[in-house]
């Protein structure tokens, strides 16, 4: 997301520093200001804030990481940038979160108002980090909180380089079940739309919390099957019983030989979608991707960038995820 968002604002004029963990390795590094280090580290935060009008915060940890370093991360490096925000008369205040605030839900579509379960330690990592920033929300910074879709997109790999990987070499793809569950996802653009209207409309519009989704999505192999026809050897999507499915891959998460952890396999065969009327009739926001638009087009960037994407593996969404045993699914599909 971070790297989308900032060609979006140089593209617009905008003055942009980038304060991240990772190293910036991107082309646009001579055009921003790059800070490098942890969210956590307060003896950064004078030198990250100096200047700055708005705080657009998506750093977090991913739920591969180690549970402690994902609760540290997400709720108390929120906590201390809000904090410093606070102290430092920041004017706004942009906090994304995710849908993995609502679990496993038992209805659908999803609201804002819906209450909020968060599965695994990344699920209620995000939930506590909104209740952190209700707090501050409620001393009068003004805190756009956005809780986006999966999206996808160039530089987006992570889960999805699974698919892409598949579709190229010419194999089908898995689905929990049938595959024909109703799956939203986001193209970055439009979540990104969507952060820049938080950021210049009028504070009384902004300051509430909004759910961001395609709003033209059908089933889960719908959308899959989109990249696989893109990829041209007439493959397709292929549903596996997801009973059997999902047990093995909680014996695999156990054993840390899957990538994929239980907010994925528990909601991949089911009904997955948010309400995005709010955004609409609040900011005037309208994606302008389908689910099999923004997959497609992340998949067109893993084409043009697949020699320097396989070299490299780890657990953020910048490269592959480690497959563990999932890697025997090429074989079998």
């Amino acid at each position: 997301m971070g790297i989308n968002l900032i060609r979006m604002l140089l593209d617009q004029g905008h003055g942009v520093r980038s304060y991240d963990i990772a190293p910036f390795s991107y082309p646009e590094a001579g055009q921003i200001d790059v800070l490098q280090g942890d969210i956590r580290d307060r003896s950064l935060h004078d030198r990250a804030f100096d200047g700055v009008d708005v705080v657009v915060h998506c750093a977090a940890a991913l739920p591969l990481w180690e549970p402690e370093e994902i609760m540290s991360t997400n709720v108390d490096g929120t906590r201390a940038l809000l904090e410093t925000a606070q102290a430092k008369g920041i004017s706004r205040f942009i906090h994304i979160s995710s849908t993995a605030v609502y679990g496993i839900p038992d209805h659908h579509p999803l609201v804002e108002e819906d209450a909020m379960h968060g599965v695994g330690p990344y699920g209620e990592s995000k939930v506590r980090a909104e209740e952190v920033c209700g707090e501050a929300r409620l001393t009068g910074l003004c805190l756009p909180v956005l809780r986006p879709k999966s999206f996808v997109g160039p530089e987006r790999l992570g889960a999805f380089e699974l698919l892409y990987d598949f579709a190229c070499d010419g194999h089908g793809f898995p689905v929990l079940g049938s595959g024909n569950n109703r799956y939203q996802l986001l193209d970055v653009e439009d979540l990104n739309r969507a952060v820049l209207l938080c950021a210049t409309l009028e504070r009384e519009v902004v300051n509430d919390t909004f759910n961001v989704g395609a709003e033209r999505f059908g089933s889960l192999r719908e959308s899959f099957q989109a990249v696989l026809d893109r990829a041209g050897h007439g493959k397709r999507v292929i549903g596996i019983p997801a009973g059997p499915a999902i047990a093995v891959l909680r014996v695999l998460e156990a054993l840390g030989l899957s990538p994929l952890y239980k907010w994925i396999y528990e909601t991949a065969g089911k009904d997955s979608f948010v309400s995005v009327e709010k955004i609409r009739t609040r900011l005037g926001w309208q994606p302008e991707h389908s689910n099999e638009e923004a997959l497609v087009r992340n998949y067109e960037w893993y084409l043009a960038n697949r020699e320097t994407i396989s070299a490299r593996t780890g657990v953020t969404h910048r490269v592959p995820w480690k497959r563990g045993a999932l890697r025997l699914l090429r074989w079998v599909i």
